[in-house]
């Protein structure tokens, strides 16, 4: 697979992730990596990450997750391939 082939990821991020600006910060990072996809704090306290674009978009998209904003602290990140959604059209949050 090229770098520019169509890749379609699911992030589960634990640690300290919910309450301190995670999901907006992701939201932020995917929009500038031209990532479509969705962000959701999980009621165990982790944060997921559905991410869909470019391989090479998406798996940058992974490394940040792995760091995270300056106000979290990621102890584990789970990723897995899935399912492409075909949909395209920005990055949201849900509740």
């Amino acid at each position: 697979m090229s770098g520019n082939d169509a890749a379609a990821r699911r992030f589960v991020v634990r640690g300290r992730v919910q309450g301190v600006g995670f999901r907006w910060w992701t939201q932020k990072t995917a929009g500038q990596l031209g990532v479509s996809g969705w962000v959701r704090n999980r009621e165990d306290g982790a944060v997921e990450v559905f991410a869909e674009g470019p391989e090479d978009a998406v798996g940058d998209l992974g490394a940040h997750l792995r760091e995270g904003p300056p106000s979290a602290t990621v102890e584990e990140v789970l990723e897995e391939e899935a399912p492409a959604s075909g949909e395209s059209g920005g990055f949201g949050i849900r509740h």
